[in-house]
Parts: structure tokens; C-alpha cells; sequence
């Protein structure tokens, strides 16, 4: 659907239903045209209400974006959450990874604009344009509180339990990011790469675990 295409006028009085049904469209078009290359009026179109309607539950295209990104985090916590009942053993840390990887290679879209997104040059940021939300800290959470149990259980490679968090979650966002922007760079077969760059990842964070449960 071209930017500006209108859908069918939508019965009034959806409440959540609506609410998400404007974040679906305003996501494809963010992913097709760029965040700042689309307006509220043609999301409200895109969705087949008038842009007062989408007001009433965006004030904003700011606003708007803000939810995607909160809603991508907190798709991912879920997930990475669930990881927390494996045993805290390098198996069970490659399994958080590899969640990490998937969610955002399954979801590409959310993914970019919460991890990816950069201005425009000239725009003036706005005050909290770089604040981080409190669901990419519940987030990374996760990640930290995996390294800070390896490390109480003299399984983590470093003392500093917080940078090695750090470390991690970036080197696994550069994977994911370079796939996502450059597909077509001639990688070795996929699977192969993120399996190689996890166990990579793995052998440098990770003492040998014994029981290698």
C-alpha cells in the first residue's frame, strides 16, 4: 500500500483493537518510508480513520514511535524472560542468546526501529529522544542478571559482570544489525554464521562449565 492510501473506514469504538491495529500500520510504513519520511495523516489513512481519531490515541508521530519501541522490547523481555527458568549453565546462556538473535531477525521491522533508528541529518532532537525506556532496561535486565548468576557461580570469564553484559549485547545487536542492513553481503550460510558467532561469544564469556548441563 502507497503512503497516503486510504483503507476502508473502520467502525468507531475499538479501543485496544484500534490502538493496535494504527501500530501495525505506522510500523510498515516507518519500514517502508523511513520515520520521518511519513505522516500521521497518512497512517490514520493507512488505517481508515480520520487523523483527530488517531489523535486520540497518538498524540504525536513521536508518541507513535515510542509505543513501537517500548511494544518491540517488551516482546523481547518476554522472551528472554522465559530463558531465566533454563539452569545457568553455557547451554542454557546459549539458548538466551539465540533468542536474542531470532527475535530480531523474525521481526526485522520492530527490530530496526527500536535498536536501529538514527535522525535525519539537521533534526533537532528532541529532550528525551535518547532517554532509554524502562523496557530496554527490564531487557538488557535479563542479560545482566544471566552474566551476574555465571559470575556468582565462578562461571563468567570476567570480574566486571556489567561490562561483560554490555559486551555481549552489543556483539550480538552488530550480528543482527549487519544482517538485517546488508543481506546481501556474501556471509556463509546463516545458521552456520550465528551458531559460530555464538559459540565465539560463548568461549570468550564463559568458563568451562563441568557438568556441561
Amino acid at each position: 500500500m502507497k503512503a497516503g492510501t486510504r483503507s476502508p473506514p473502520k467502525r468507531k469504538g475499538l479501543g485496544p483493537e484500534r490502538r493496535e491495529e494504527i501500530l501495525d500500520a505506522a510500523l510498515r510504513l516507518f519500514a517502508q518510508y523511513g520515520l520521518y519520511g511519513v505522516s500521521t495523516r497518512q497512517i490514520a489513512s493507512a488505517v481508515g480513520i480520520s487523523q483527530p481519531t488517531l489523535y486520540a490515541y497518538f498524540p504525536s508521530k513521536h508518541d507513535l514511535a515510542a509505543a513501537l519501541h517500548d511494544r518491540a522490547f517488551t516482546d523481547l523481555h518476554a522472551r528472554l524472560v522465559a530463558s531465566l527458568a533454563l539452569p545457568r549453565t553455557r547451554d542454557g546462556f546459549r539458548v538466551a542468546l539465540r533468542i536474542y538473535v531470532d527475535f530480531g531477525l523474525d521481526n526485522p521491522d520492530a527490530y530496526r526501529l527500536a535498536f536501529m533508528l538514527e535522525d535525519p541529518l539537521g533534526r533537532t532532537p528532541r529532550p528525551d529522544d535518547h532517554a532509554v525506556p524502562p523496557a530496554a532496561h527490564a531487557t538488557f535486565g535479563v542479560m545482566r542478571t544471566w552474566v551476574g548468576e555465571l559470575h556468582a557461580k565462578g562461571l563468567a570469564s570476567s570480574d566486571d559482570p556489567e561490562r561483560l553484559a554490555q559486551s555481549l549485547w552489543a556483539a550480538l545487536h552488530g550480528l543482527v544489525a549487519l544482517l538485517l542492513a546488508r543481506p546481501q553481503f556474501p556471509w556463509v550460510e546463516w545458521e552456520t554464521l550465528i551458531q559460530g558467532h555464538i559459540d565465539l561469544l560463548l568461549n570468550a564469556a564463559v568458563t568451562v562449565d563441568p557438568r556441561r548441563a
